[in-house]
């Protein structure tokens, strides 16, 4: 008898510690993921010339529409892999491109300029996974569609040594938050250089492949769309195996710029020394401070 009653007892006690499991499965899974999602504009299939990422340019309209278009692609692939809250932040140009009713509903919107964190504002360590869409090469890069670094006045940024664009410097910036990039979408050449700065295990998709800079062999629209939804719902389910980005401090920056007249304006903000005719460095330990530096470095010398 004695013997019986503790057969029981340890078969109840493993009956009540998987009851135990599946409700912390189920609660977890209730939880769901929190996804960012940046989106910029010349990396989108169909892109490649300067006038059609500028409001008023010939074939903006319709650019625009492409830009968001991928967005609710990824927005789309998110949802089927189980998120439920995502915060997606315009990052291109006047931050203005992303027509709110036509985004997926499931969504809030950042919208317009001077945001603090520029093209992560908005991102903190309650987020799981940041998806890049649309994005391009940094400046410098060859055959890559309209390649720029934050700015058209800006000849080169490097952090501790490293040649960075606005995927690595993002991605950085996520990574201060523990939060890892999971998948990126833009040129061949974009895809090539996050998997060598960034790691092998981000999710990459190609949209287009760049024939110099203002001309591409680019996927339809439609297939490019189709591809980035796939492709979002893989990485989320990969986000366990992703690490954050984050090079250890303190962070050196270097600001290559086009004019010597932008050097000028940049050696005037405290802390920033002159490092030769066209550029000038900083030292931060702290990233984030070092970012915003450099964001308003980039709005101080824009019209320069």
């Amino acid at each position: 008898m004695r013997l019986n009653m503790m057969r029981k007892f340890v078969v109840l006690t493993a009956i009540l510690q998987l009851v135990a499991l599946v409700s912390f499965d189920e609660a977890a899974a209730q939880k769901g993921l929190k996804v960012y999602i940046s989106v910029d504009m010349e990396g989108v299939a169909g892109v490649v010339t300067v006038d059609q990422c500028r409001a008023g340019g010939e074939g903006y309209e319709r650019a625009r529409m492409w830009m968001i278009r991928e967005a609710n692609a990824a927005i789309h692939g998110a949802l089927d892999a189980g998120a439920t809250e995502i915060l997606v932040n315009d990052s291109h140009g006047s931050m203005l491109g992303l027509i709110p009713d036509e985004l997926n509903p499931a969504v809030r919107l950042i919208s317009g300029r001077l945001k603090p964190l520029s093209m992560m504002e908005g991102i903190d360590s309650t987020y799981d996974a940041v998806i890049f869409i649309g994005y391009h090469a940094w400046i410098g890069s060859t055959n890559a569609v309209l390649d720029d670094t934050y700015s058209g006045n800006i000849n080169s940024v490097r952090i501790n040594g490293m040649e960075v664009g606005e995927a690595e410097i993002n991605a950085m910036i996520a990574g201060q938050f523990g939060v890892p990039v999971v998948m990126i979408t833009g040129d061949k050449t974009l895809c090539n250089q996050v998997k060598t700065q960034l790691g092998k295990k981000i999710v990459t998709v190609d949209v287009k492949e760049g024939i110099g800079r203002t001309a591409a062999n680019t996927l339809i629209p439609s297939v490019a769309q189709k591809k980035i939804r796939e492709g979002t719902t893989v990485a989320l389910k990969r986000v366990k195996e992703i690490m954050p980005f984050k090079p250890v401090g303190p962070y050196v920056f270097e600001i290559d710029f086009m004019h010597t007249t932008q050097a000028d304006l940049a050696e005037l903000i405290p802390g920033v020394e002159r490092a030769g005719p066209r550029k000038v460095k900083y030292t931060q330990t702290n990233f984030i401070v070092g970012f915003r530096l450099f964001w308003a470095i980039v709005l101080l010398t824009k019209n320069t």
